[in-house]
């Protein structure tokens, strides 16, 4: 009697707990999960709740949850939210209102395009970016000449591909108070036969920058809103901002908050006088949508421009290092300052030689550091014998898309010898256990899949070349994977909060129409985001509702 009794208890007290068991927002099954998570690495299921993963595992958790919508996947894969490291947001989407000058085959087709644009407007300028020299039949840098006979009383500036070089016309250059006279230190003016080429580079550009229109509140809106959208399109649920005023950074808050603005920002405040005495006073900012703890510095130009600082002379043009945009003394003594707070220092360095005074200055400066985080961004030329000078304190931030871009002329720029510390992604990796991965945009597009193509087969789109380029310096693909998730989460100080798919974590993820672990090499470039979802939302969906 007893025991009946017992079991009719034990009935009833399950039904009270199934009675009184609360929904979850959503459960995601019959999957194929990648969650990069230290205790589990595969799964076919997991539970979201208020934007938190709360349950990972598999189809059992069917039975353990009730949910408000459930999505079967049909064994679709699915990765957390990808995080490019290293991008440009606001410029993405300002790019879209001037001249687009990406893949001309020619400055004849530069002209061309320049023309057509302003054909139909009433401007105050004309601006536009994406050409490369290097592209060209020629591959000298162009001259201003043609644009002054076509547009004699407006502004012209036209940013090379990289963002390191300008080609204006003259008007710009009276308008900036440009002359042959003209002196600067970070960069260079250049000249033919003593004349004006139109042709800036680094620092010079800022006097041209000064006398440009600047965007309208509402454009930068627009713009930001534009550049969202094209992010989640491909899987993106964090971007690292490389180099924002402080303005720009209030702005993105102000729209994160009133919910005009979703995607998660990790901001690296420029290097400006203005920004390191505003937050070095009040410390760094964070919500859950916006981390602001780094600032954002340039050692160098680009070797695409000839801006790369090197140790030996370009090959292709005698008697040229490059330059440095911040001084050996500057950087070291900022080094100094950052590491006596919780700002991480982010700076650009392609030439060896900006590498080795960057990695210098940090070797330096965070003797006393434990966990510093601090990058270098691009880390893209490096004198084999100081890639030992990377350690666990110092996170390479890289672009694979660059080395594929870049090889039909670097050696040209380099010779065959400095190659061997060029693009070299599994050298540093093996040297600091992590690497976080980027495209650079808009320099280079907005996709994660020719970024893991990239840095897993080191081919261009075509793919070229057969064995891959530098092929020693390929990564693997769960490696690819980890730098373009947990290694970016981690790199950004976030890895607590998102990066994998783990309990406790925010329910950024990404479902794919295939599995880029696994397909054929050939069908990588061909994936397509099927749906990205941010805190369990859906923000982006070509499929599911």
């Amino acid at each position: 009697m007893k025991s009946k009794k017992f079991l009719i208890l034990f009935f009833l007290f399950g039904l009270v707990l199934t009675s009184c068991q609360s929904k979850v927002d959503l459960i995601v099954h019959n999957a194929t999960i990648y969650t990069l998570g230290e205790n589990r690495s595969k799964a076919s299921a997991f539970v979201v709740n208020e934007g938190k993963f709360l349950d990972v595992g598999d189809e059992d958790l069917l039975k353990k949850y009730t949910a408000k919508k459930v999505l079967d996947l049909q064994s679709l894969p699915v990765y957390p939210g990808f995080i490019d490291s290293h991008c440009h947001l606001l410029s993405l989407g300002l790019s879209l209102n001037n001249v687009d000058l990406v893949g001309t085959k020619s400055f004849d087709e530069v002209l061309e395009r320049v023309q057509r644009f302003a054909s139909n407007k009433t401007l105050s300028a004309i601006q536009g970016r994406g050409w490369d020299q290097n592209d060209w039949p020629t591959k000298e840098l162009p001259t201003k000449e043609q644009l002054d006979e076509l547009f004699p009383d407006i502004p012209v500036a036209l940013r090379r591909i990289d963002g390191h070089a300008l080609l204006v016309n003259q008007k710009a250059l009276d308008l900036a108070g440009i002359t042959e006279n003209t002196e600067v230190v970070g960069g260079e003016i250049v000249k033919k036969e003593g004349k004006l080429t139109g042709v800036l580079i680094d620092t010079p550009m800022k006097l041209v920058s000064q006398i440009l229109p600047k965007p309208t509140l509402s454009e930068k809106v627009a713009a930001l809103k534009k550049a969202e959208e094209i992010s989640f399109a491909n899987g993106l649920t964090t971007v690292s901002v490389a180099g924002l005023n402080k303005e720009d950074v209030f702005l993105i808050d102000s729209l994160q908050k009133r919910g005009v603005l979703s995607i998660k920002v990790y901001a690296m405040l420029s290097h400006s006088q203005e920004n390191l005495e505003y937050f070095l006073n009040t410390g760094p900012y964070k919500t859950d949508k916006l981390t602001v703890r780094s600032f954002k510095v340039y050692a160098d130009g680009a070797l695409g421009s000839r801006g790369a600082a090197l140790k030996e002379p370009y090959t292709d043009l005698e008697n040229h290092k490059g330059a440095f945009i911040t001084p050996k003394d500057s950087l070291e003594s900022l080094a100094y300052k950052l590491a006596a707070t919780p700002f991480q220092m982010n700076t650009h360095a392609i030439g060896d030689a900006a590498n080795q005074v960057v990695l210098s200055a940090y070797k330096k400066a965070l003797v006393f550091s434990d966990d510093p985080r601090w990058r270098v961004e691009h880390a893209q030329i490096i004198d084999t014998l100081d890639i030992a000078l990377f350690n666990r304190k110092i996170i390479p931030s890289v672009q694979p898309t660059h080395a594929t871009s870049d090889m039909y002329w670097a050696e040209d720029r380099l010779g065959e010898a400095r190659l061997a510390g060029a693009y070299a992604y599994n050298a540093l990796l093996q040297q600091s256990g992590r690497i976080a991965l980027g495209t650079d945009f808009p320099v280079e597009e907005v996709s994660p899949f020719n970024t893991f193509y990239a840095a897993t087969l080191r081919k261009d789109n075509e793919a070229f070349p057969e064995e891959g380029y530098l092929p020693e310096n390929k990564l693997s693909r769960i490696d690819a994977l980890r730098g373009m998730t947990i290694w970016g989460a981690y790199a950004n100080f976030e890895d607590k909060e998102k990066g994998s798919i783990e309990i406790g974590k925010a329910a950024d993820f990404v479902i794919l129409d295939r599995d880029i672990l696994k397909v054929n090499q050939k069908r990588i470039l061909k994936s397509r985001v099927v749906a990205t979802l941010l805190d369990g939302q859906i923000v982006y969906s070509n499929r599911i509702n």
